[in-house]
């Protein structure tokens, strides 16, 4: 893999939302499933962070191009909006790494 592009998406939530928001995170991954159709994509995970009250979304891409299409894509912009209610503080603008090197391998998103 060269010239893969990592897109993170991170949000903050106080910290007595966690828990509710956690569970909004769980419960979208079958609503989000279409991101798996979208072109260029390698890889995408979620997770958390309990300790700082925070969710984050890694995403691989071919192209910074490819990595944008989640700007755009509804189900994404969906479950922000149930998120922003709890007090969800999201890093804007989300960045795209273009990576300079990488040791590993990323096992293709299986469907």
């Amino acid at each position: 893999m060269s010239n893969v592009v990592v897109r993170t998406s991170i949000l903050t939530l106080p910290p007595e939302r966690f828990t509710e928001a956690e569970a909004i995170m769980v419960s979208a991954e079958d609503d989000l499933r279409g991101i798996l159709d979208l072109p260029g994509l390698i890889a995408f995970y979620a997770g958390v962070d309990r300790e700082h009250s925070q969710l984050i979304n890694v995403s691989f891409w071919n192209t910074v191009d490819d990595a944008e299409q989640m700007n755009t894509f509804q189900p994404m912009l969906d479950l922000a909006q149930r998120l922003l209610p709890l007090g969800a503080a999201f890093l804007r603008p989300v960045p795209n790494f273009e990576t300079v090197w990488h040791w590993g391998n990323i096992t293709p998103v299986q469907t």
